[in-house]
């Protein structure tokens, strides 16, 4: 029973759909495990509790915009 987990900033409900559906048809692909025992787990972080290079993801988005 392969279980994906996915870890990253906030997705929209488009972009979890997509990608629980692309993860689950790589994995069936490669494993041959049918759909039902594929488990996609996707944990969401806010921007300031992602950090990068000693930056917050939220403080690297606000230099970029300028």
């Amino acid at each position: 029973m392969p279980i994906i987990n996915f870890k990253g900033a906030h997705l929209s409900t488009e972009q979890k759909k997509e990608l629980i559906q692309k993860f689950t048809e790589t994995t069936k692909e490669v494993t041959h495990s049918p759909d039902p025992f594929i488990t996609v787990i996707i944990e969401e972080y806010s921007d300031d509790n992602l950090g990068v290079g000693g930056k917050t993801v939220s403080e690297i988005k606000s230099e970029l915009k300028k």
